[in-house]
């Protein structure tokens, strides 16, 4: 730095040594006149910022970099509108429990008055308030040196089980402000942040209970959700699965928990009438880091089991849904283990591992007599797909599609947005999962979703991100043609003109082509598109029919 005050510790400097300190390597921003302090120290740090076209985007890109690594994403923006572009990103990443460091400024000190608004550039009378609904934490700072402490607490919590975004408010004059001093009061936390600590030691009360349920059972089920992948107990539930010798159904985001080929796994969502049967037939239940929300459980109608045992971090977020027997409040592998530990041998695994594929067999066969394109599409992704591939799916049919079958070969391999179901999130997800990881990221969107972002090809190309977006191309918004045509209203605003998506992503100098269907032509074109390290746009013009797991096709109502 070559700036005569290169020597003091500005409150900028000090955010950007506590980001550094927490290990973050990648930051997403868009600058503006009040934080380009933040951007000049960022320039002489080894962290890289890679700047977006639209607020929105640095949110759901550091939000894709978490899901993708398992690490902290962070994200930049100005004041005021800046800020407020990424409540829906944020949003997304808080209902998805994805831990997410959003850094906002605002205006400067002296001009505040609080509550009042007086009309100065990018003024709101209470910015941090519109980030409370969608934060674990909200954060204002009133003095410079308050900045980097806060930036390195911010960190932590987001990072902290479960996880979840955290938002930190600066005013822009202490980003060049004097931070040497004394932290005085704090910052002011306008949403105390809700720490879960569960206990070192798992009580045995609650461990003696939990296996005597799990003892008596016959026809065991484990439910693994986003808090077992979180916490990487693919491992520990598998384990606890072949001691009691039961099937195990993976949300959506534990896609991937398990491998393919377990014994145990059902690899097909509850929606579909087969699988749904396991959870009716179930003399227990053990959820594993998972609250049994509404989009998994078909709107609660799946029935409370005779026993459930609950595997989480937090007990209020295990009981909401569904009433356990016992709940262990632990880390998922951590209690997991404890259980399989105490649990005898079991027969039986090879005679689960034959019904499980039968299982998965008859439910192919039936969607491929329902619904033949969709099998054929889900078909080719697997076939044109290195099994490292990070797979990113929007709120369109095709992403539904992949969030219901795709075989996920790992974890962290398929990302799916619900989650809040914000639409167009795909696209600037991957930007985020590309820049996590080495190995080959596909966002799957539909043609209005794309449009979203769609000019964040500049980002890609500037920044030379290596990424797939594919553009499922059917003419409009399929998912609400659906909903319209069920319901027998007429088709408004679901049919879009929209744009030669091949032409726009070449006027960015982006590679694109185009195909036809779903199919075979689709799946050679996209392991061309996969082989190559660059940003590419591949547009597929088809229709799917929605697939069992979306409302208006579940089977229990």
């Amino acid at each position: 730095m070559s700036s005569p005050s290169s020597a003091i510790l500005t409150g900028a400097r000090a955010a950007v040594a506590a980001l550094e300190d927490a290990g973050v390597r990648v930051a997403f921003g868009l600058p503006g006149v009040h934080n380009l302090a933040l951007w000049r120290e960022l320039n002489a740090s080894p962290i890289r910022l890679v700047g977006v076209r639209h607020e929105q985007t640095a949110a759901y890109a550091a939000d894709g970099f978490a899901r993708t690594s398992g690490r902290l994403g962070v994200a930049l923006t100005t004041t005021g509108p800046g800020a407020a572009n990424t409540l829906a990103a944020v949003g997304e990443a808080w209902a998805s429990r994805q831990p997410v460091l959003v850094i906002a400024t605002d205006i400067a000190t002296k001009l505040r008055r609080p509550g009042v608004w007086r009309g100065a550039l990018h003024e709101a009378t209470d910015q941090a308030a519109m980030f409370v609904p969608v934060v674990k934490d909200a954060v204002r700072v009133h003095r410079a040196a308050e900045v980097g402490p806060a930036v390195a607490e911010a960190a932590r919590t987001a990072l902290a089980a479960p996880s979840r975004p955290v938002y930190v408010e600066v005013p822009t004059d202490l980003l060049a402000a004097d931070a040497g001093g004394g932290p005085g009061a704090g910052p002011e936390h306008v949403r105390p942040g809700v720490q879960v600590q569960p206990p070192r030691t798992l009580p045995e009360d609650r461990l003696t209970h939990a296996v005597e349920v799990l003892d008596r059972s016959r026809r065991p089920l484990v439910w693994a959700g986003g808090g077992a992948l979180q916490s990487g107990a693919g491992e520990a539930v598998a384990r606890l699965a072949e001691r009691l010798v039961a099937p195990v159904i993976l949300t959506y985001s534990a896609r991937g928990l398990l491998p393919p080929d377990h014994p145990c796994l059902v690899d097909a969502p509850p929606h579909v009438r087969d699988v749904g049967a396991l959870w009716d037939e179930a003399d227990v239940v053990v959820a594993v880091g998972s609250d049994l929300d509404a989009m998994m459980t078909q709107g609660w109608k799946m029935p409370q089991p005779p026993h459930l045992v609950a595997i989480n971090v937090d007990a209020g977020d295990a009981s909401k849904n569904y009433l356990p027997d016992v709940v262990l409040e632990a880390d998922a592998g951590r209690a997991a283990n404890a259980l399989a530990e105490r649990l005898g041998e079991r027969g039986g695994l090879d005679s689960l591992a034959r019904r499980l594929r039968d299982l998965r067999a008859r439910v192919r066969e039936e969607l491929a007599g329902s619904d033949p394109d969709a099998v054929a599409f889900l078909t080719a992704i697997e076939r044109a797909l290195p099994p490292d591939t990070v797979l990113v799916c929007d709120m369109c049919i095709p992403g539904y599609w992949l969030g219901g079958f795709h075989r996920t070969p790992a974890p962290r391999k398929l990302s799916y947005p619900l989650g809040w179901g914000t639409l167009g999130c795909a696209f600037p997800h991957a930007l985020g999962a590309a820049l996590a990881r080495d190995g080959p990221v596909v966002s799957v969107s539909g043609d209005g979703g794309f449009l979203y972002a769609c000019g964040e090809l500049a980002t890609a190309r500037q920044e030379r991100i290596p990424l797939t977006a594919v553009v499922v191309d059917d003419g409009g918004y399929g998912m609400l043609r659906f909903d319209q045509d069920e319901r027998g209203d007429p088709r408004a605003g679901v049919d879009l003109e929209t744009p030669d998506f091949v032409a726009m992503a070449a006027s960015f100098g982006v590679r694109a082509d185009s195909v036809d269907g779903l199919g075979k032509h689709f799946a050679v074109a996209l392991k061309g598109h996969v082989g190559r390290r660059e940003p590419t746009v591949l547009v597929a013009r088809a229709q799917l029919r929605p697939p069992p797991n979306v409302s208006p096709r579940w089977y229990r109502r």
